[in-house]
């Protein structure tokens, strides 16, 4: 079904795309018709008027085309919409059915499930009849039909075809196919046919067990029974229903398939159609267009029209053979289902051998039943034996129920408890057992002692009485049985106690481990209950950082928005500002003009003056004086106006020109005032806007850093929550898994628990062995969950250090900011100060100088902030390349790229602080400079004074000089941009130094101007570099005041330990005196001691806690660093390889040359056709002077010419386009070069993240190792713990023993206890000699055996009377003994005091023991943890040495990257220089080709104008000669204005990019300074905090160590008094009482030696406890290495697993393809059991026929032999005629073989034939006609003749070719047999019959295709060929026909026989001679 619907979907796809295809062919069509049409447009006629009118006929017939093709255009569309919308349909309604189907397939589904659900049902039914009935035969005898049965389930189990699981998954799945549905109805079959299998191997164990318990059971079972024949059935009918249901729906679904297509084909058939009518209409529209000219356009679109009919027809075929094709899949699945019938009547076939294995079994459950029968009866007699057996079961089923019982006991119970009670029924048990030995033995020896006492009276009484032997006899074997008896129940006894020893030992095991699994799983069920808690927790968390987040956004937006709004208003400001300055510029123009006006004015009146003044030299010299100096002049003129009255009206005139001329410069001075000051208010307004886009660039980067940080902590977030709950969900799932497996181990415990004792412990090592896989599971499970939460805590940390890091920088950069501003504004201040020093002139063009070094700075700036933003992007592009990595590392990668940015920003610092050292140098320098300069500018000063008095010389140079000035500012305006060059600068200041070369003062100005210009950079830079160096120094200062808080902490800790020693020692130094007061003083102190000592301890703990911490985040650190460095390194190799200058960059020169070589060449090229264009038009003119019968041959000769010329273009240009594909190739392959490249640097990084995440690997290791470090040294604590319990209780037992001792020695005292003990014996001596005098007495035996018997009686009497006569004397001795005790009251009270005393002080000397020993323990403790410190710190300062080498690594490595991307920037820059030659180059290229195509055209016209100019047509020529040119150059015009723009508009391009990303670069710089800065100052803040909370921490230990110290005192003082009044009463008591104590003492000695062994004892205890100790460690060792090795071997199995999964999975596939070939084979095979039966019919008919012939050639055979008798020297004449005939006939050189064939034909030998032919060349005809006539030889094999060749057969004639097929004829051919189809494998041997008959059919006709072994053709070969006249080397078998088999040897070969045609050879012959 699935090859069906794709079938049907590619026949759309390809109708679809067949369609589209013919649709854009037929558009091509219509594109190259109007082609076509414009290009034949352009016909010859005569006029232009003709011309014009043809043309006007043609526009309207193209339009009337043009609208109807419009119109169809139309229409298509139209069309093509309704498809589209079809096609929509169908999508919908395939969707639709492929939900449906979808549905139906769940539903199948889940009926699969369903029966297989009934099938294990039933499976388990099987196997339990199967145990009941091999329970019921066990251990009598095997028979032969349980391999009946094996090889029946084995069958079964192997027709279970094996699905994959992955189909039920498939089910859900989009791509879901009708291949499923197919599988799911196989799947269906196959398990009916199952479950068919299964009932009745049910039915069949059912009667088993029926047959086999019909005897023993009875009844019971029947119901059983038949409730299972009531399911079977009714699974039946369930299967009936279902497998109709199935057929039903297949119906269904062949319906729906056959309906589908025939839509499609309807639908397909409709569609062409409409295809071939609208072809027919386009046709006809055709002819009606173009109906007038019938060009060759025309039949080219009806061909493709044709075309496209061939191809629409081509995909009806298709959609056909798509029908034939699924209606084939039809029949194959018709083809299944009959086969799936044939495998369901295999089933049948096998059920029924089943019944016959079922027979069987019943006849052996017949013999079972007799067998049984015979034992039972067996059983019978061992009843009797077993009764007394069964008392002892009893006892033994007691205890096992009692431990059932339990077992079954609440699990919440302590272990203790349960193994106690059973430990005490277990004993009463056996004090029951031993009681009853006890008993017995008493009676044996009762019976022994009687038996001594009746031989005895046989001796004396034996010939008296044999009567009373007999009773002895009997009295005997009595004795005899029960020792026996008492034998075998000693026996059962110990068997039993064995057992119980046995079962109690496994008791104890089940109950251990039961109780230590429910404590595990409840471990388990918190630790996940607790994991529950916490991510709810953190999810929670999660959710209110985000709301926290979307309220931050949203208040940046609206800060954003308000940023905008302010900007608009300051541009609005601005545009006004501008405004403004362009009115004060004009007005500014307007004074200029006046002044200039005023000057002319001036110079004229100084003429005039010059003219007057000649006479008077002294008043020149005066008023030159006066020029120098005001005052002098005014009073030389006051003198000289006495002298001249004449001069003064002029120097009223000169004045008052003056006095205007000083008002003109005053108003040009507040002009140039006021132009200042609108120029400093719109300097202003520009720092104001520039302050305010900083702020807004501040806003954004602030915005988008909190935006970056927020979506990667949200990311973070959502990748942590989505692999905890990953991970939540398999923890979850693994606990559900390992809860039904416990319970599985629980259950299958209580099974084991009624199973045997081997059952049970192998059952046992299993659930062991399980539940040891389980743990370490859940171990890895925790480890994996811990490791997961420190990532997430050292994620989040990182986190929150990088945030306030950045904060930090944040207000950094807004300090610097400010200082910046600060700074700015005492520059401006200097330089105005400077500039009033300077003259007026040069300040204007000193001011547009500097505009124009500002614009130079910034585009430097720009052009570093571009290279910068370049490398960004490179970087960007290559994480882009890269793969994004795992969830977990992309952390690392953040903090690392951190900590890369923290190192790059310290290298900076380093470097600054390198560039201030030079800067300081540099500003020294400078200072001298300043203080040269400054005496320079006096000079300058005295130097100008100088000029002053050549002013009115210089005025007009000023003047020319003041108007290149402006007009060099009007050219060079500041609005010029990025765009200007240094070159150009040079120029214009070469330009300005050239006018002003005459004038020194201005040139020293402008250097002066210049220095004090780099001075005040210099000055700025050195500001920012000193800034950086402060903020250094601040982070230094910072890092020093916490250096000096940790040490005093250090301090502080120390001098704490200090005072913890010497409080120690002074406790260890003070002497033990007997004084209770003292000992009870020290013990207090000792606690305190004790308290500090554990605070003290707490401290260090949290000490070394802090620094792991810090160890642990130095790792990190150094780990992140390493991964920087690898890093920097793979980038230096990277840009290394980038800047390879050998390959790229020569590929890119040799483009370039191929590019410059074609141009040159398409440049010759051109002059070449202009140059014959020139010739062309030359020879038109003069042709044009000439008369018309000369122009005629000229201009045809000329033509010819130009056509050649035409050619050989054509050929170049073709050439041209070679070249450029060439090019273009090039291109592409240094394309592909560079991607490969790209890839092998993908592979590099992978490699690079795949080393980050082994070291991130290795630093958790780390970590992991530290933590069982920690977790063993809480196992010491605990143990030490431990210690002190035992030492605890060891005391403990010592009072209890002293106790104890003291009590025996009171009890010592009682004697009377020994008095009972000795009457008890003496009783038991007076029995005997009684027994011995009464049996003297009496005289008759029977009277003694009374009397025994009544002894007997009266000895359990007496037994009994001494037992209670022993309860009395203990009663007796209590009373005496409380008796006693009434008397020793006091001196037991007395004692008692005394033994208080005693004990109370060893319990002080025992307590003082255990407080020193833990003193030393704790002191060595706190030496173990100083140690540990010790060594943290030299690894944290180890570490930090490597940090700082790692550090310096770093730099070397950011150097060598700072010079390889220079390089790299140079290497980019030469690029796009190469690039933009390139453009220009393909611009050059491309004009070329514009000119040579215009050179073409204009060769095209010469020619027709040629062919005009015969016609006579010049001037019409000229004129569209003359046309064509200036559309031409109009043409070339455009182009050009078009390539400049287009390259205008990529170097725009260009410019914006680099800004763009200059600008990102630098925001992205802010932002990292930002973050820095936050980073550090939260730093700060943290570490301030933790200080705080020291401090506090420790203030309130103080306080609490006080307020205890007080209540210790307390207790002091209460104790104290109390023990006063102890002593005064012990003084009293003790002089009362020192009598007494003499007799006390003894006892205390021997107490004291007792306390001497229970201290050994204790001793020894605590060795063998140390002992125990290292046993305990090392047996954990060695289960740790158990564990590993398990482990290992467990990771070993998994993969062994997997690979064995995978090769089944292969082998399964294998298998699956081996089957689908072995079907196609079968199906082969079947087609060839067919031909096989048709070709045997055909040998039977061709068998008949050869008996037929054959008994034709026995009669031939016969006559044969007859004419050989009678015609043996006979000759055919006929033959010998032809042949004679034939020699004349042959050409000469040839009659020689005519001369052999005669002599083989005559039997003459080929040697004889030789020699006659050699003396026939010596003498003629007659000599051989006489040689072959006369002797005959012997008759000889024939040669195999020679091959025809080609060369031959050409030239040969007939009667050669005659004697050619004569000795072929004559020649044995031997055909091999060959079967008719090559490609058939046989699948086994055809029976000898078939292979002779079918290789004789083969051989007989003429398809015997099989090779030769000689030189015969096969394909050459004629009829007769098939039987060879002789006999070849042994061909014919002896099974063979006997036509089969050449002629024997015996035969002539050519012999006339009269025999019919068919039998001779010779008739043959004659008959083709005739012919």
């Amino acid at each position: 079904m699935s090859s069906w619907l794709g079938g049907i979907g590619s026949g759309l796809g390809q109708s679809l795309g067949q369609v589209g295809g013919s649709l854009s062919s037929f558009t091509g069509q219509i594109s190259n018709f109007t082609k076509d049409m414009l290009l034949e447009g352009v016909e010859e006629v005569g006029d232009a008027t003709t011309e014009l009118h043809v043309s006007n006929s043609k526009l309207a017939e193209l339009e009337s085309s043009f609208t109807s093709q419009k119109s169809e255009h139309d229409r298509l569309k139209m069309h093509h919409a309704e498809l589209e919308e079809k096609l929509e349909a169908s999508e919908i309604q395939i969707k639709q059915q492929s939900a449906e189907y979808r549905t139906l397939l769940q539903q199948k589904d889940v009926e699969i499930s369903h029966l297989k659900a009934r099938q294990s049902f039933l499976q388990e039914e099987v196997q339990h009849l199967q145990q009941s009935a091999q329970s019921a035969s066990a251990g009598l005898a095997v028979l032969p039909v349980t391999t009946a049965s094996s090889t029946t389930t084995s069958s079964s189990a192997s027709s279970y075809p094996s699905r994959p699981s992955g189909s039920n998954q498939g089910f859900h799945s989009d791509e879901m196919d009708l291949s499923d549905a197919i599988w799911s109805q196989q799947e269906i079959n196959r398990l009916s046919t199952e479950l068919m299998r299964l009932e009745a191997e049910v039915t069949h164990w059912r009667r088993m067990s029926q047959a086999s318990t019909a005897t023993g059971v009875g009844n019971g079972d029947q119901g059983e029974i038949i409730k299972l024949q009531r399911t079977i059935k009714d699974l039946r009918e369930e299967m009936r229903h279902e497998v109709d249901e199935h057929q039903h729906e297949l119906t269904a679904m062949q319906d729906a398939q056959r309906q589908k297509m025939a839509e499609v084909s309807r639908r397909h058939r409709e569609e062409l159609a409409e295809y071939e009518e609208r072809i027919e209409e386009l046709e006809e529209q055709n002819q009606s267009g173009v109906g007038q000219a019938t060009s060759p356009s025309d039949t080219s679109k009806l061909l493709e029209l044709q075309n496209s009919m061939k191809s629409l027809q081509e995909a009806a075929e298709q959609w056909e053979t798509q029908v034939s094709e699924l209606s084939a899949s039809l029949e194959e699945a018709q083809s299944k289902q009959a086969s799936l019938q044939l495998e369901r009547d295999d089933a049948q076939e096998e059920n029924a051998g089943l019944l016959q294995n079922y027979t069987r079994l019943q006849a052996s459950v017949v013999e079972l039943q007799t067998r049984v029968q015979e034992q039972e009866e067996k059983a019978l007699q061992k009843a009797q034996l077993d009764q007394e057996i069964q008392a002892l079961r009893q006892n033994l089923a007691a205890a096992e129920k009692e431990i059932e019982r339990l077992k079954n006991l609440d699990e919440g119970e302590p272990k203790e408890e349960v193994e106690h009670a059973d430990i005490l029924e277990l004993n009463t048990i056996i004090g029951t057992l031993r009681q009853e030995k006890e008993v017995l033995e008493q009676e044996k020896l009762n019976l022994q002692e009687r038996l001594n006492v009746a031989e005895v009276s046989a001796v004396s009484n034996n010939a008296a009485e044999p009567a009373d032997s007999e009773l002895v006899e009997d009295l005997q074997a009595e004795l005899e049985r029960r020792e026996k008896a008492l034998r075998a129940t000693e026996e059962e006894r110990d068997t039993l106690i064995s057992e119980l020893e046995e079962l109690d030992q496994q008791n104890q095991e089940a109950t251990q481990h039961m109780i230590s699994v429910k404590e595990q799983l409840s471990g388990q069920l918190k630790e996940a209950e607790s994991d529950l808690s916490k991510l709810t927790a953190e999810l929670s968390t999660t959710k209110d950082q985000k709301r926290a987040v979307e309220q931050e956004l949203e208040t940046q937006k609206e800060k954003t928005s308000q940023s905008a709004f302010t900007l608009n208003d300051l541009h609005m400001g601005k545009q006004q500002l501008e405004r403004t300055v362009k009115e004060l510029k004009d007005k500014l123009g307007h004074a200029h003009e006046q002044s200039r006006e005023a000057r002319r004015e001036i110079s004229e009146l100084k003429k005039t003056l010059q003219e007057r003044e000649e006479h008077l030299s002294v008043a020149e010299e005066k008023l030159n004086q006066s020029g120098e100096r005001g005052t002098e002049a005014q009073g030389s003129l006051d003198e000289l106006a006495g002298k001249k009255k004449e001069l003064s009206d002029l120097r009223r005139e000169l004045d008052e020109m003056r006095s205007s001329q000083e008002k003109v410069m005053s108003e040009d001075y507040e002009m140039k005032m006021e132009n200042r000051k609108l120029k400093e208010q719109s300097e202003q307004a520009l720092s104001q806007m520039e302050g305010l886009n900083k702020q807004l660039k501040e806003n954004q980067t602030a915005q988008n850093r909190t935006v970056l940080e927020k979506e990667t902590r949200i990311e973070a977030l959502k990748l942590e929550k989505n692999q905890l709950e990953t991970e939540l969900r398999q923890t979850e799932r693994t606990l559900t898994e390992q809860g039904k497996q416990y319970q599985q181990t629980i259950e299958e415990l209580t099974r084991a628990r009624s199973m045997d004792a081997s059952a049970l412990q192998t059952d046992h090592e299993r659930a062991i062995k399980l539940i040891q896989e389980k743990d370490m599971e859940i171990s890895q499970l925790k480890r994996d969950i811990e490791q997961l939460a420190s990532d997430h805590r050292d994620t989040n940390e990182m986190l929150s250090i990088t945030v306030s890091g950045q904060k930090q920088l944040t207000d950094l950069l807004q300090e610097k900011d400010i200082f910046m501003d600060t700074l700015k504004q005492n520059a401006a201040e200097t330089q105005m100060e400077m500039e009033n020093s300077i003259s007026v002139a040069t300040r204007e063009a000193e001011t547009l100088r500097q505009v124009l070094e500002e614009k130079e700075k910034h585009l430097g700036v720009m052009k570093e902030e571009n290279s910068h933003l370049k490398e960004e992007i490179d970087r960007i592009k290559d994480q882009q390349s890269r793969p994004q990595p795992m969830a977990e590392p992309r952390t690392l990668d953040i903090i690392t790229e951190l900590e890369t940015e923290i190192t790059q920003l310290k290298s900076s610092r380093n470097g600054l602080e390198e560039e201030i050292q030079t800067l300081r140098r540099t500003l020294e320098e400078q200072q001298t400079s300043l203080q040269a300069q400054k005496t320079e500018i006096e000079q300058a000063h005295v130097r100008h004074q100088q000029t002053t008095l050549n002013y009115d010389r210089l005025i007009n140079a000023r003047d020319e000089e003041i108007a290149q000035l402006q007009q060099s500012s009007a050219d060079s305006p500041p609005v010029q941009g990025e765009v200007i060059l240094q070159e150009d600068k040079t120029q214009s200041l070469n330009q300005e130094n050239g006018n002003e070369k005459h004038d020194l003062s201005k040139v020293e100005i402008e250097k002066l101007v210049k220095g004090i210009k780099e001075k005040e950079t210099e000055i700025s830079q050195l500001n920012e570099k000193n800034l950086s160096l402060t903020k250094q120094l601040d982070q230094l200062v910072v890092s020093r005041d916490e250096v000096s808080k940790l040490s005093q902490m250090i301090l502080q800790k120390d001098l704490e330990i200090q005072a913890l020693h010497a409080r120690v020692s002074m406790g260890g130094g003070g002497g033990h005196s007997q004084d209770v007061m003292f000992l009870q003083q020290q013990l207090q102190a000792y606690a305190v001691e004790r308290e500090q000592v554990l605070a003290v301890l707490n401290e260090k703990t949290r000490e070394n806690s802090q620094l792991r911490s810090d160890y642990h985040r130095l790792m990190d650190i150094m780990a992140g660093k390493e991964a920087a460095l690898l890093k920097l390194q793979q980038e230096n190799q990277r840009l290394s390889n980038m800047s390879d200058p050998s390959g790229s960059q020569e590929m890119f020169k040799e483009t370039i040359q191929n590019l410059s070589r074609i141009i040159r060449e398409k440049d010759i090229e051109i002059d070449a056709l202009t140059q014959k264009c020139q010739t062309l038009v030359t020879v038109l003119q003069s042709s044009g002077g000439e008369s018309g019968a000369g122009s005629g041959g000229v201009s045809s000769n000329q033509f010819e010419e130009l056509l050649q010329e035409r050619d050989t273009l054509k050929q170049q240009v073709k050439k041209m386009e070679e070249w450029k594909q060439q090019v273009i190739t090039t291109v592409k392959n240094m394309q592909h070069e560079s991607a490969q490249l790209q890839e092998e640097l993908i592979k590099l990084q992978g490699q690079v993240s795949a080393d980050s995440d082994c070291s991130s690997k290795l630093s958790v290791d780390y970590s992991r190792l530290i933590q069982s470090y920690e977790l063993k040294e809480r196992r010491l604590g605990s143990l030490s713990q431990e210690l002190a319990h035992v030492q605890q209780t060891i005391t403990q037992l010592s009072t209890t023993k002293n106790v104890l001792l003291g009590k025996l020695d009171s009890v010592a005292q009682t004697p009377e206890v020994v008095v009972a003990k000795s009457s008890a014996p003496s009783l038991t001596a007076d029995a005997p000699s009684h027994q011995t005098a009464s049996a003297v007495n009496n005289n008759k035996q029977q009277e003694d055996v009374e009397l025994l018997r009544a002894h007997l009686a009266e000895k359990e009497s007496m037994i009994r009377t001494l037992q209670e006569n022993n309860f009395r004397l203990s009663n007796s001795a209590c009373a005496s003994e409380s008796e006693q005790r009434s008397h020793a009251t006091e001196v037991q009270q007395v004692r008692d005091k005394l033994d208080a005393l005693q004990r109370s002080v060893r319990e002080k000397d025992l307590l003082i023991k255990a407080k020193g020993d833990q003193l030393s323990q704790v002191s060595e403790s706190l030496r173990n943890r100083e140690n540990d410190n010790e060594v943290l710190k030299q690894a944290v300062t180890n570490l930090k040495e490597r940090a700082l080498i790692l550090e310096m690594d770093v730099k070397k490595l950011k150097e060598e990257n700072e010079l390889v991307a220079a390089r790299s920037r140079e290497k980019e820059s030469e690029f796009r220089a190469l690039q933009e030659t390139n453009m220009q180059v393909s611009l050059l290229l491309r004009e070329k080709e514009f000119e040579l195509s215009s050179m073409s055209d204009k060769a095209a016209t010469v020619e027709r104008m040629l062919k005009d100019k015969e016609q006579g047509k010049s001037g019409e020529l000229n004129q569209l000669l003359n046309e064509l040119k200036s559309m031409q150059e109009k043409a070339v015009a455009f182009q050009q204005e078009r390539d400049q723009v287009m390259m205008a508009l990529k170097q725009k391009q260009m410019e914006t990019t680099a800004l763009q990303t200059e600008l990102q670069h630098m925001r992205d710089k802010e932002q990292r300074l930002n973050l820095e800065l936050e980073r550090l100052r939260n730093h700060l803040l943290e570490i301030e905090d933790s200080y705080t909370r020291e401090a506090v921490a420790s203030e309130d230990r103080e306080t609490e160590l006080r307020r205890k110290v007080n209540l210790l005192d307390v207790r002091l003082a209460t104790s104290s008094s109390a023990v006063e009044n102890a002593s005064q009463q012990a003084s009293m008591q003790v002089e009362s009482l020192q009598e007494q104590l003499s007799g006390v003492v003894k006892q205390r000695d021997d107490a004291l030696i007792q306390l001497r062994t229970s201290q050994e004892q204790v001793n020894q205890y605590a060795v063998s406890l140390s002992n125990l100790q290292m046993v305990l460690e090392q047996f954990q060792q060695e289960e740790k290495a158990m564990y590993s090795s398990e482990l290992d071997k467990l990771k070993k199995e998994r993969e062994q697993w997997r690979t064995k999964a995978q090769r089944l999975e292969d082998q399964a596939s294998a298998l699956q393809l081996n089957l689908d070939e072995a079907n196609a084979a079968l199906d082969s095979a079947s087609r060839l059991t067919d031909q096989l039966d048709l070709k045997e019919e055909q040998l039977e008919e061709l068998k008949k026929q050869v008996d037929v012939r054959q008994e034709m050639l026995e009669e031939a055979q016969k006559k044969l032999m007859n004419l050989l008798n009678s015609t043996e020297g006979k000759i055919d004449k006929v033959l010998m005629r032809n042949l004679f005939v034939g020699y004349f006939h042959t050409p000469k050189t040839k009659r020689y073989d005519v001369l052999r064939l005669m002599g083989n034909v005559l039997g003459v030998s080929r040697e004889d034939v030789d020699t006659m032919l050699e003396e026939d060349g010596r003498q003629g005809i007659t000599g051989w006609m006489s040689g072959w006539l006369g002797g005959r030889g012997a008759q000889s094999v024939p040669n195999t003749p020679q091959r025809p060749t080609s060369g031959q057969s050409f030239n040969n004639s007939f009667s050669e070719m005659f004697v050619k097929f004569l000795e072929i004829e004559s020649t044995p051919s031997l055909p091999a047999p060959m079967l008719a189809h090559h490609d058939i494998k046989p699948l086994s041997a055809p029976p000898p019959r078939r292979t002779t008959s079918a290789a004789s059919s083969t051989a007989a006709g003429p398809a015997g295709s099989s090779k030769r072994a000689g030189e015969a053709n096969p394909f050459l070969a004629p009829r007769s060929a098939a039987v060879p006249l002789l006999a070849g080397s042994g061909t014919g078998g002896s099974g063979g026909h006997l036509l089969m088999k050449p002629i024997s040897d015996a035969l002539p070969t050519f012999t006339p026989v009269p025999v019919s045609a068919e039998a001779s050879g010779g008739a043959f012959l004659k008959d083709l001679l005739k012919q």
